[in-house]
């Protein structure tokens, strides 16, 4: 099966050794995006909502990008370094999915790239 890298401009380039999505057959796995506005490469603010207000549009670019929507995620995993913005996620994600909604986990860290205070990442399944 061979695997293709998705890229898209409208999503941060990646700060590493990684793509910012990789596809194998229909299966897009999708890199962690954090909060960076894709034109400067800065975080777009030090408000929690604001950062994951980017996370998802950032999220939303790559899926576009894979020729899919974010209704096509299966699974997403939200890293947070306080996990009391959980119910803040919930809002912010319900207007970013329809029912039925992905597979979700929602991990507290210690640290995140650039102190950002969110990631997300995810697998996304595209119709044949």
């Amino acid at each position: 099966m061979a695997k293709s890298i998705i890229q898209t401009d409208n999503a941060p380039a990646a700060i590493g050794t990684y793509s910012q999505a990789v596809k194998a057959g229909t299966t897009v796995y999708l890199s962690g995006q954090i909060p960076l506005d894709p034109a400067t490469m800065e975080l777009v603010s030090d408000n929690f909502e604001s950062q994951a207000e980017q996370v998802f549009e950032n999220l939303k670019a790559v899926c576009s990008a894979a020729r899919g929507s974010m209704d096509d995620l299966v699974k997403v995993n939200i890293y947070l370094l306080d996990l009391s913005h959980f119910a803040t996620v919930n809002e912010i994600m319900s207007r970013y999915f329809n029912k039925p909604y992905p597979a979700r986990a929602a991990i507290g860290v210690a640290q995140l790239p650039k102190s950002s205070q969110i990631e997300i990442d995810g697998i996304m399944e595209l119709p044949e």
